[in-house]
């Protein structure tokens, strides 16, 4: 669980590195095997083979198996925490539709889980009678193991794309958005930006790039990143991804009600708006029209 709390961590934020801080997970490892070494690492002979023999029933096992248990919960949760952040994170401040990445590693932790409480179960039908059942499960654990790390690699062979990271610096908009709506910024003001932002969009259309950041439109527009956000996801209501995949959307509308673009095929329309994925076009499309692309062409 320490390696796949790192690996979360690494695959989720591009300024992650290991560094030696990283050596206290080692720490329930290193303790769990302490317990063993009086009586199994230590042991010799007789004394090693009476440990083996009553071993499940020992109070190093017990202690043992508390360890890992403990150990998986805080993980878990800690993997839980991670990815909540990076969806929200990500919706604010990127448009690049990488969500995908947030969804395959849910899946993967929620299958991790799936696997572990199978193990919780055995381990608890290890100290009962039913043997067969015991056996049974150790396969299902096993197999739904072997299963996973199948589909892990080729949902990674599959998807690339899922490896686009994010700057683990940002802030969600929650985390600063009471501080600047403290500073002396009248409504007017507010209203002033918004409507200067929403004419930069239609004017200068940024939203034609795909890799659009919160950051680069901030720049562009000319008010501060932190003030852009919150005017975007507090004032309008709206994610950053939300905001700027509406504009999409729209640019294609109109250009699938274009009588003269009747050749340009519905993939290269949604490359010209600025998608990159045509999962993510027909889930936007949908979103704000509830028809498919070619549905609204032919109405």
């Amino acid at each position: 669980m320490p390696l796949f709390y790192l690996y979360v961590n690494a695959v989720c934020y591009s300024d992650f590195t290991l560094n030696r801080q990283h050596l206290l997970h080692l720490i329930p490892f290193i303790v769990a095997n302490l317990i063993l070494v009086p009586r199994l690492y230590l042991a010799e002979g007789t004394a090693k083979e009476d440990f083996f023999t009553a071993m499940w029933s020992s109070p190093e096992m017990f202690v043992y198996q508390l360890i890992g248990e403990l150990q998986f919960f805080f993980y878990i949760v800690g993997v839980f925490i991670i990815l909540k952040k990076y969806k929200k994170i990500y919706l604010e401040n990127y448009t690049n539709p990488n969500t995908l990445l947030y969804k395959w590693l849910f899946q993967l932790t929620i299958i991790f889980l799936f696997i572990h409480i199978c193990i919780i179960f055995k381990n608890i039908i290890r100290y009962t009678t039913y043997n067969d059942l015991f056996i049974w499960l150790h396969i299902l654990a096993g197999t739904s193991f072997l299963l996973a790390a199948c589909w892990f690699i080729l949902k990674a062979l599959n998807y690339p794309e899922l490896f686009r990271r994010i700057d683990s610096t940002l802030q969600p908009t929650k985390d600063f958005a009471d501080n600047l709506e403290a500073e002396n910024k009248t409504d007017e003001t507010k209203n002033i930006q918004i409507e200067q932002l929403k004419n930069f969009i239609v004017e200068k259309e940024p939203f034609l790039e795909p890799s659009l950041t919160i950051q680069e439109l901030a720049h562009q527009v000319e008010i501060p990143v932190r003030e852009l956000s919150v005017l975007i996801n507090h004032h309008l209501n709206q994610h950053f991804f939300d905001f700027v995949n509406e504009y999409r959307v729209k640019k294609a509308m109109t250009i699938l009600k274009d009588a003269s673009k009747k050749e340009v095929t519905v993939l290269e329309i949604l490359y010209e708006v600025g998608f990159n994925s045509k999962s993510s076009f027909h889930t936007s499309f949908k979103k704000y029209t509830n028809q498919t692309p070619t549905a609204f062409r032919n109405t």
